[in-house]
């Protein structure tokens, strides 16, 4: 029924991007030591600045694809943070945002927990083949989790290969928005914020608006409004949904694979963890593709929203309600009954079904009725969207065992009614074996969505948090080994 590919994807520290540096910066709270260091670099005579700069050349031009203006935009930062004109001679400015500069390897520890998706373009392909984009959780410095993607094609049998990544790497270019009122109303509500304080706020603006609107309707708050502790609370409480919410835009020279999304809301500072990535089509015909994902802080973790219909930009949201909690959720493929349908594991041990108007604000859910076998009494959850098949919705679970042991398993819900189980397998569908159940964390395989093709089903998943694997599952074998 199941059969491992040779392929494997493993982590490669040596692809690198860029961020920001500010020396002193480094540790939350930490004193800006930015003046001190700019200080003595344009003490340094214009000799040590020409060879400096010649050495940084050799060493890190064939790394990134446009260093120079990498160095050009954090001297312009730099200077803006110690309140200094951005003018000044090319090669000492190129040399202080070179100080400001530093490589991180996203998947320098891991690659892994892997979605699947049919690419957007699917011309110039063989009779049998599917395009295909697949996400990736990357670890890296400071166990920060960030999302990566690969391409490749699958071929008529099923087999699967990967196109060679591009050879750098970019975060994107990060701007505000878009934002909607009801979200930023739910939010507060969540976290306890004055209702009417935040109304003096929201009620200035559209339905819809944009960063500019919300500034001015903050400066237009008299003074005296802003003594009260309430009104400051629920402005910075309007501001920290406003961080959460926000697009990222990649170059069109950038493959998709040369694409990186970095933790930049405060909600997903220390990671972007599992995004379950899934091709929705709208009532209307409209395709686009959305993934959950589980954003942490170093102390929460919230289900976030990405969408995108190019894989270029992508639009970064919080969903809200209840069930919009924890880990693990994933969206149906398309509607139900004219509603968004997801899998939450909002009780952080057994699977619901929760529904939504909007796909924003999940309020209502049932949890299934099944019952656990050994293999998975600690919990269940998940492995991506789920599938539709003639016979029902087919949802891959993951479940932990003794020793902290995860298998895969499959259950099947009604087509119209899926919060109605129809069938369970009865023992799992693969569990890590002696060559998968070393790494970072022993024991653990798990995916975060497959792809059906043709008469099979083409699962990439993760092994002992480390790196990835392929298998190819026969869905009418499947099907008929699901019982009731």
């Amino acid at each position: 029924m199941v059969s491992r590919g040779p392929l494997r994807l493993c982590p490669d520290p040596g692809r690198v991007t860029t961020m920001l540096s500010v020396p002193g910066e480094e540790m939350p709270g930490g004193d800006s030591r930015a003046a001190s260091v700019t200080e003595r670099i344009l003490a340094l005579d214009d000799a040590d600045v020409t060879a400096t700069l010649a050495d940084l050349r050799r060493r890190f031009a064939h790394r990134h694809r446009e260093i120079e203006a990498t160095w050009r935009s954090h001297f312009h930062d730099a200077a803006h943070r110690l309140g200094k004109s951005a003018d000044g001679p090319t090669d000492r400015a190129l040399l202080i945002g070179a100080y400001f500069t530093r490589e991180v390897s996203p998947e320098a520890v891991a690659l892994f927990n892997p979605s699947v998706v049919a690419h957007p373009d699917q011309a110039g392909l063989g009779a049998g083949e599917t395009r295909f984009v697949m996400s990736l959780r990357a670890l890296g410095e400071g166990h920060v989790s960030s999302i990566e993607f690969r391409t490749g094609i699958i071929d008529a049998a099923g087999g699967a290969r990967l196109d060679e990544p591009g050879p750098f790497l970019e975060r994107g270019r990060v701007s505000p928005g878009p934002y909607e009122r009801r979200l930023f109303h739910a939010k507060l509500a969540e976290h306890g914020c004055d209702n009417n304080a935040a109304a003096l706020v929201l009620d200035r603006l559209e339905a819809h608006f944009g960063a500019a609107q919300l500034d001015a309707a903050i400066a237009e708050l008299h003074p005296d409004l802003l003594s009260r502790e309430a009104v400051r609370d629920a402005v910075e409480r309007i501001r920290w949904v406003a961080a959460n919410n926000y697009t990222v835009e990649f170059p069109a020279r950038t493959t998709i694979s040369e694409r990186v999304l970095w933790p930049h809301g405060p909600t997903e500072l220390h990671g972007m963890e599992d995004a379950r990535f899934v091709r929705f089509v709208d009532d209307d015909g409209a395709v686009s593709y959305l993934a959950t994902y589980t954003a942490f802080d170093q102390a929460l973790v919230a289900p976030q929203l990405l969408s995108t219909t190019d894989f270029r930009t992508f639009f970064v949201s919080q969903l809200s309600g209840p069930f919009a909690t924890n880990k693990g959720m994933a969206l149906f493929p398309r509607k139900v009954g004219g509603r968004h349908m997801a899998l939450s594991r909002w009780d952080r041990e057994r699977l619901a079904v929760t529904v939504s108007d909007d796909g924003s604000e999940w309020a209502q859910a049932t949890t299934l009725d099944l019952s656990p076998r050994p293999w998975e009494l600690v919990q269940v959850g998940n492995c991506g969207s789920p599938l539709e098949t003639p016979e029902g919705w087919l949802v891959l679970t993951h479940g932990v065992g003794p020793m902290r042991t995860y298998a895969l398993g499959a259950i099947l819900l009604d087509l119209d009614d899926p919060c109605r189980v129809l069938a369970t397998l009865p023992s799992p569908l693969l569990v890590a074996n002696e060559d998968e159940r070393e790494g970072y964390v022993p024991n653990v395989l798990y995916s975060c969505g497959a792809l059906l093709h043709g008469e099979a089903l083409v699962l990439p998943y993760g092994f002992s948090d480390s790196a990835v694997g392929f298998a190819l599952v026969d869905v009418a074998e499947l099907l008929g080994r699901l019982s009731g």
